[in-house]
């Protein structure tokens, strides 16, 4: 692999590593507004209450700077992202110089799932770290019950996609060695034989998704179960306010759309892996795994 540039997540950024980063900063300043919204929404309820519309000037600036951050975040991600793609399919082109044109062009548009993932989801990732980790704090403070509870979830939840990672990452290597094909298929093969190649794409990606669906019904039912405990664990709050039962209850339900997050990014992860592996196989093996496709 002399003649080629290993491609992992990490020489991506290398790419553009200055102008990752401050999109990585945005995603931080945007979460930290967005994590404060249910607590200052409690505090306006109690406010408001009282007469003292105080907590609802704050926090209507807190609404105003997070749609600022977050419309500059993205017309600048788009920017940025564009010409790191660019530079990864030149890179990817001239490490497949020698190969089929089936091969090259499928791994090309493989390559562009690294891109796609540093500006989608590795996103959603960072938020979920920082939501989950300040949601934690934020119902520790109400009572330590609550943290647990979420905490418990969450230990259960990576649990569950631990055991299915080797899955996914084989059913992913099984849609994209049939999807290197496909170029070849076209140019060289009857209409019978790209039949025979959709069903095949067709039966990896149900098997891909019936996994998916399981795993992710699973996971659901273990966030479920923690947002019905911290329901139950209110009444051992002594006196709390309408804002305390709003601010927890909200804070559970958050944790559920934060923390299903997670797996969802750990499977895209799993793909990841599969790509960076297939990106990197040297020319040799490459000529001889396309050798077997025509025979």
């Amino acid at each position: 692999m002399s003649n080629q540039n290993s491609i992992s997540l990490f020489s991506v950024v290398r790419l553009s590593p200055i102008k990752v980063a401050l999109t990585w900063l945005m995603v931080i300043a945007e979460n930290i507004l967005l994590i404060l919204l249910p607590l200052l929404i409690g505090y306006a309820i109690d406010g408001v209450l009282s007469k003292d519309f105080q907590p609802l000037v704050v926090f209507a600036a807190c609404l105003f700077g997070l749609v600022v951050v977050s419309v500059i975040r993205r017309l600048y991600d788009t920017r940025v992202y564009g010409n790191i793609r660019v530079k990864l399919a030149e890179t990817v082109a001239h490490n497949l110089r020698g190969a089929d044109i089936s091969a090259k062009n499928a791994r090309l548009v493989m390559s562009r799932e690294l891109v796609d993932f540093l500006e989608n989801d590795l996103p959603a990732l960072m938020t979920a770290g920082i939501q989950l980790v300040s949601i934690v704090i934020i119902l520790a403070t109400f009572h330590s019950y609550f943290a647990l509870s979420v905490l418990a979830a969450s230990c259960a939840m990576l649990m569950v996609y631990g055991f299915c990672h080797g899955t996914f990452k084989r059913l992913n290597g099984k849609l994209n060695d049939q999807t290197e094909q496909q170029v070849h298929i076209l140019s060289h093969k009857p209409f019978a034989a790209l039949s025979a190649h959709l069903e095949k794409l067709k039966k990896h990606e149900i098997a891909l998704s019936d996994t998916e669906a399981l795993v992710y019904g699973l996971i659901f039912s273990l966030l479920f179960v923690s947002v019905l405990g911290n329901l139950w664990l209110v009444n051992m709050l002594p006196n709390p306010s309408t804002g305390d039962v709003f601010s927890i209850l909200t804070y559970s339900l958050e944790f559920v759309d934060t923390a299903i997050m997670l797996p969802v990014t750990l499977q895209v992860l799993s793909r990841l892996d599969e790509i960076t592996q297939r990106l990197n196989r040297n020319e040799l093996a490459l000529n001889d795994k396309e050798a077997s496709y025509e025979l």
